[in-house]
């Protein structure tokens, strides 16, 4: 399972990106840092700046086919930064389109809101974003974890850092099952 953790240089909750990368790395798959620029990016603990963590790959030279799913941890500015990237929205939107599984928790979902992949979803998110995702013809729910298979992926989006462990719970569940399902009938 090789899982993309699209960030921008900065603003990412650290915990938001931490805590699912190591739930991946404890299931065996192997987690890679996708960015808008090379080098680190700075994580931030809500508004104070938190560690640094360095890129393994630049968005523009990344491919859907790379990968088996996407995750975009929140933070108030990474998913701003990121929905002003036309490369960094597209590389969300092709998960969408190739049919693979997309997990985003507290702002990240402004980054699908930009890609216009809500549209006749069901979604959670931090609540500001509310009536972002209904503009775009999303539908919105208050709960800690969603898993929406009514569309041609499957979306699991939550809320907040307190909902990490349902969240990483929820997404690796529905990743193990895509990169099972990718492995047939490969040689990997």
């Amino acid at each position: 399972m090789k899982v993309a953790f699209l960030v921008a240089p900065e603003g990412v909750e650290q915990v938001e990106l931490t805590d699912p990368w190591q739930a991946v790395r404890d299931a065996g798959g192997t987690p890679r840092l996708v960015s808008t620029k090379p080098g680190r990016i700075q994580a931030f603990d809500h508004l104070d700046k938190a560690d640094t963590f360095e890129v393994d790959q630049v968005v523009k030279d990344a491919t859907v086919e790379e990968y088996d799913a996407l995750v975009l941890p929140g933070g108030v500015a990474n998913p701003d930064f990121l929905r002003l990237d036309k490369t960094a929205v597209a590389f969300a939107k092709s998960f969408f389109d190739a049919g693979k599984p997309v997990a985003a928790i507290c702002h990240a979902p402004w980054t699908l809101v930009e890609a216009d992949v809500v549209r006749g979803r069901t979604l959670t998110s931090w609540p500001s974003l509310r009536t972002d995702i209904t503009n775009a013809g999303g539908v919105w729910v208050d709960e800690q974890v969603k898993v929406c298979t009514g569309g041609p992926n499957t979306l699991i989006t939550s809320r907040k850092p307190d909902d990490l462990k349902a969240f990483r719970e929820a997404f690796l569940e529905e990743f193990t099952k895509a990169a099972k399902g990718s492995t047939k009938g490969s040689a990997r």
